[in-house]
């Protein structure tokens, strides 16, 4: 029996074809507006104010009863089927009926009977139809929520919202709905909600906000909102001179805050001047700040869907985080000021650039100066500068500063390696932790462990096998390949579109080159200010760079790039994923690039698209050695994306093509199967995103309808469709399997080879001439 229908005496008719919406309009549109119903034809007197179909019901055991639906029963429609649906009520039936497990989700693993019959508008809920499966039940509870967010009552729902093409419509939702979700603003308006910080494990949820020292006009401004808003009970705090110092970082660790970062001035409205917070995105669930790494893949995916203003307003933030905290954060949060994340500055401000109105190009041009400015500040204060710097070699690691604990982390996170600590001196883990961060009781060997700590953590892969106890030394492919990729960027920038001739505004200290232990030991350093940059000495860096990555990183035997551990001098022989970032940067030969995609891919392949590393890396998992998140069997959105660019720009668009498909296949089969959910990493051999390795995933916790999904894996998902033929597409969205896929495209192009048929456009076109 279909949910019940209550008309209240406001409600208004209108003729069915000149009230509807599109289908597959964004909810807003959809749902938004005065409460209306098609006129319908009125079967019985007691059908006025309800519906009440004369049918079996469709609850607990006696689902099974109801009567076979034949193909006598398919009714030739003219026009396409809608619900007259009572929100609350259906939602009501909808959980009861079908959600067995009592998770608000509609999923494969729910037991109910995965049918539900609706009432259509037509009849006024008269006549029913079967809704059936997951994925219409799953949409319908989705549909509800939204409905619910728009107050509404009731509704008529087009069954095509429904059975919508799941690639077409996690595409819609990704662009027209998570990607809003995920935005936020940090000024008086969106203050109360970035501030929130799952994260903050102190006890003290005093929203505080450090704003840098040289930024008089902003502390003013936060500290008005103060007082505008007292229930907030906000606290502003203005940074030293030098807010990475390590000393100084550690003493925010038990008063954490969100960082200020840039802001326009605009007209309040009163004749004067205010400042507004430019709006960037998140990736989402407990990361509620703006993020280095992540927030490169997520404007990826928020140029494909037209959002560049939203792109480049990230890029005015790394800008700001630059010049007022010395490198890009980790994250926006006060506890991240001594740690960066992997680099993507100047490939990110290119990519929007590119897209950027062509007629207003000075200001795009002098936008892109201060980006590209930005970046060689922080190229030589950072990346090539000691520690991150090993001279002897010539090639940097992630190596941050800091002291103790890292406070951001689970508050379990630490407890196996501190407990024998702990017990050494008497003292229960909490005792310990605070003695220790204090600098009370010192313990070299911890300093050493969490040295390496931080530096997994500015990889942006925590944790790893690869990097456990030793990555603070290490020379990774991944940073190389980023780096030669900014070398080459800052060179190709000034050439093409600063006539080779780029002054630097800002002074701060030139790294030598070419790096030798000799040159670094000498403590002069070339000012900023001293000369003009040109696109040459660029270049150069680049191909020193990609020199002693050949002689370092390259292990020829094994057609793929290492890590170099500058403490031992060899190859760490795990095997990475990142190696393939070498050809998304440029830095691989072509023979390299071939050995690496005929000899060494298959090691990372597998039914869902790339692991991170390879079983035998990784090493057998125990109680004792359990799994680490960035290791096998998990595949990551960063990874993917590198991968399929790299391929593509060495002219392997086929094999692209595949890993795409593969990763887009089990995401769709994620989002079909599970109420679509959109989560932040996969288990890519089984096909799963619930993944209990560390923390677990995030982006799977929500109820009825998922909201963000999130970042990176919104954008893997947008530009892995940009990768995908309509056949491909088309595959992914009745989720075929990839080896179902794969295998008949090969035997239909070994039959087409072995019938001799001419298939290519032009040879076609010839034949038919011919004739």
């Amino acid at each position: 029996m279909a949910p019940a229908v209550n008309h209240p005496t406001s409600v208004t008719f209108v003729d069915d074809h000149t009230h509807h919406h599109h289908p597959h309009a964004d909810a807003a549109t959809y749902y938004g507006g005065v409460e209306k119903h098609s006129r319908a034809r009125t079967y019985s007197h007691s059908q006025v104010y309800t519906s009440n179909p004369r049918r079996t019901p469709a609850f607990q055991e006696d689902w099974h009863m109801r009567a076979r639906r034949l193909s006598h029963d398919e009714k030739h429609v003219s026009n396409p089927r809608r619900f007259l649906i009572d929100v609350e009520e259906t939602i009501r039936v909808v959980l009861e009926q079908e959600d067995t497990d009592g998770d608000f989700q509609i999923s494969v693993t729910d037991a109910g009977p995965k049918m539900m019959a609706l009432g259509t508008a037509t009849s006024n809920g008269f006549k029913t139809f079967d809704i059936r499966g997951t994925y219409m039940l799953s949409n319908l509870l989705q549909e509800l929520a939204l409905a619910r967010d728009h107050n509404r009552k009731r509704i008529i729902l087009d069954e095509s919202r429904l059975t919508e093409n799941p690639v077409d419509r996690l595409s819609r939702m990704i662009k027209n709905s998570f990607w809003n979700s995920l935005t936020r603003r940090i000024d008086g308006d969106g203050l109360e909600i970035i501030t929130a910080d799952p994260k903050n494990r102190t006890g003290r949820v005093q929203p505080r906000i450090y704003v840098p020292h040289g930024e008089p006009e902003m502390a003013e401004y936060y500290r008005k909102v103060a007082r505008e808003k007292p229930h907030m009970n906000l606290d502003v705090v203005v940074l030293p001179p030098k807010p990475d110092d390590p000393q100084f970082v550690k003493s925010l660790n038990s008063k954490p805050g969100l960082l200020a970062l840039a802001m326009n001035e605009v007209d309040d409205g009163k004749g004067g001047k205010t400042l507004k917070g430019i709006p960037f995105i998140v990736p989402g669930a407990r990361f509620n700040e703006l993020y280095n790494w992540d927030s490169y893949f997520i404007s990826l995916g928020l140029l494909v869907d037209g959002e560049v203003q939203m792109a480049k307003g990230m890029v005015d933030h790394f800008i700001f985080e630059i010049k007022h905290y010395n490198k890009i954060l980790n994250g926006s949060r006060s506890y991240y000021l001594c740690r960066t994340q992997p680099p993507f500055l100047t490939d990110m401000a290119l990519q929007i650039y590119n897209q950027l109105d062509r007629s207003e190009y000075e200001a795009n041009t002098a936008w892109l100066k201060r980006a590209i400015q930005a970046a060689i500040k922080e190229y030589h204060t950072v990346w090539v500068a000691e520690p991150r710097m090993d001279p002897k070699t010539g090639l940097s690691r992630f190596r941050p500063d800091g002291l103790g604990i890292p406070p951001e982390t689970e508050a379990t996170h630490f407890t196996h390696i501190l407990e024998p600590f702990a017990a050494k001196h008497g003292l229960s883990v909490l005792e310990f932790s605070e003695k220790y961060n204090d600098g009370i009781l010192k313990e070299p060997e911890l300093d050493e462990y969490f040295l390496h700590d931080r530096a997994v953590r500015e990889s942006g892969h925590d944790t790893t096998y690869r990097f456990e106890k030793r990555c603070a030394n290490l020379a990774t492919i991944d940073l190389q390949a980023l780096l030669y990729k900014y070398e080459v960027d800052i060179g190709t920038a000034i050439r093409e579109v600063f006539d080779d001739e780029l002054e630097l505004e800002e002074d701060f200290e030139l790294q030598p080159f070419p790096p030798t232990p000799e040159v670094y030991a000498n403590p002069k350093r070339e000012s900023s200010k001293s000369r003009f940059q040109n696109s040459d000495e660029w270049f150069e860096r680049a191909e020193f760079r990609r020199q002693q990555i050949d002689k370092y990183l390259w292990n020829e035997s094994k057609s793929l790039y290492f890590d170099w551990d500058t403490a031992q001098e060899q190859q760490i022989l795990y095997e990475s994923v990142t190696a393939f970032w070498t050809l998304w940067a440029g830095c691989a030969s072509d023979e390299q690039a071939y050995k690496l995609i005929t000899r060494s891919l298959k090691k990372f392949e597998v039914l869902g698209g790339l692991v991170s590393g390879t079983e035998e890396s990784r090493g057998k998992i125990s109680l004792d050695r359990p799994n680490r998140q960035w290791d096998y069997p998990y595949a990551w959105p960063p990874h993917q994306i590198m991968t399929w660019v790299g391929m593509e720009r060495y002219g392997y668009l086929d094999d692209a093509q595949r890993l795409a498909y593969r990763f887009l296949y089990m995401m769709t089969t994620a989002f079909v199967d599970f109420n679509g959910v959109v989560p932040e990493k996969f288990d890519a051999v089984k096909l799963s995103h619930l993944v209990d390795a560390e923390y677990g995933n995030q982006g799977i916790d929500f109820k009825m309808v998922p909201r963000e999904g999130f970042g990176w894996m919104n954008a893997a998902y947008q530009v892995g469709l940009s990768f995908l033929t309509i056949h491909m597409r088309r595959a992914v969205a009745t989720c075929t399997s990839p080896e179902v896929f794969f295998n008949s495209t090969a035997r239909l192009s070994e039959s087409v080879a072995n019938s001799g048929a001419i298939t290519d456009p032009l040879s076609l076109a010839m034949e038919t001439l011919n004739f």
